[in-house]
């Protein structure tokens, strides 16, 4: 039997060129530290509830959030605690804290309570080891890190200019999309009176931030780039692991919650699992493959099965970086599962939402 793609890398793929290697940022607290502000990365993963002041959180949310024991949030802070006071961690007591239960409603009579800033919090993923939330948080962070540190510079003669309002539309985009959508998701996905407001509301603010990062490609075409070759190259250069993060962040840009990358041991063949905006049930699967090779029969015919025979899901998805063998095809309409290809994935990456998913 062949070996699948997470136990062999296909010879034709294009690798990420690693800006910061995840097991130098578990080592370094240099390199830790230079990511810290990029704390958004935290609701790309999965919504951070806050207590009542909008600031801080406490151990048992932080567990609850990286879905580990409170002891093991403990140990961490015991180990590295000069870090992670730096970071925006506290341990309330006296005045302070009688003050910060009447302005969050605690109504415990501890008498300490510790707290953590959304810096605390991301430094905590980025030393959190063998953890998948924590892990999922890391892939996040480096590639970000990885498309701002490869950015074009533009040295035209009108570069001050440009640059400036360049800079003010991605200060937008960034508030739009990091902010402003995933309090969206956390709104919808806890409000039921006012539910079909919010979502409308929600795809207006996707609209205008589909048309800003449009307005980017743009500019890169400057550089030689048509903005169809940008999102192009971004997605072949991306690993499966990546790739699977970048479908998944697609999905809760268009609505989605619950979004799980599962463990590549454990997905039974499905890579991702959500639930749109109105309920229905997703399943994912997600094929990484560059050149002329295609989706054969034989993987479509087991993520059909376990999408319908087994998860029994309302939305099978297969997503791919190629096409699909007619064969393979064939057997997608006939299980009532959504294929995906290139051109669409382009699309679909450059802004244009999943007509499944609408």
């Amino acid at each position: 039997m062949p070996l699948g793609p997470r136990q062999r890398p296909h010879a034709s793929r294009r690798r990420r060129p690693s800006v910061i290697n995840e097991t130098a940022l578990l080592e370094s607290k240099s390199l830790r530290d230079s990511v810290l502000d990029r704390t958004e990365v935290l609701d790309r993963v999965k919504a951070l509830s806050l207590l009542p002041d909008g600031m801080h959180v406490t151990t048992a949310m932080v567990a609850a959030y990286f879905q580990v024991g409170i002891k093991a949030i403990e140990s961490l802070v015991v180990d590295h605690r000069e870090e992670m006071t730096a970071n925006g961690y506290r341990v309330l007591t006296g005045p302070e804290l009688t003050s910060f239960k009447e302005v969050c409603q605690i109504q415990s009579r501890t008498r300490a309570i510790a707290v953590y800033s959304r810096r605390a919090v991301l430094n905590i993923a980025m030393l959190l080891r063998d953890r998948e939330v924590a892990r999922q948080v890391r892939t996040y962070l480096l590639d970000m890190e990885y498309l701002v540190r490869t950015q074009p510079v533009d040295n035209s003669v009108d570069s001050h200019s440009s640059a400036l309002d360049t800079r003010i539309d991605q200060r937008i985009t960034h508030i739009l999309g990091k902010t402003i959508v995933p309090m969206f998701n956390a709104l919808i996905e806890s409000s039921g009176e006012h539910r079909r407001e919010l979502i409308a509301l929600r795809e207006d603010i996707e609209a205008v931030e589909r048309k800003l990062c449009w307005h980017h490609r743009r500019i890169s075409a400057l550089e030689g780039e048509t903005p169809a070759d940008d999102v192009r190259a971004s997605i072949q250069s991306m690993t499966w692991q990546a790739f699977e993060h970048h479908v998944a962040d697609l999905l809760r840009r268009d609505g989605c919650t619950d979004v799980v990358v599962r463990k590549a041991r454990n997905d039974r063949g499905i890579d991702i699992s959500a639930r749109t905006a109105d309920g229905r049930t997703v399943a994912v699967q997600c094929k990484n493959r560059t050149g002329r090779w295609s989706v054969p029969s034989a993987d479509m015919q087991k993520f059909a099965g376990a999408a319908r025979a087994i998860d029994r899901v309302d939305i099978a998805l297969f997503v791919a970086t190629c096409n699909f063998s007619p064969e393979a095809r064939a057997i997608a309409d006939l299980s009532g599962v959504i294929t995906v290809a290139r051109d669409e994935l382009e699309a679909w990456s450059a802004g244009v939402r999943l007509k499944a998913l609408r």
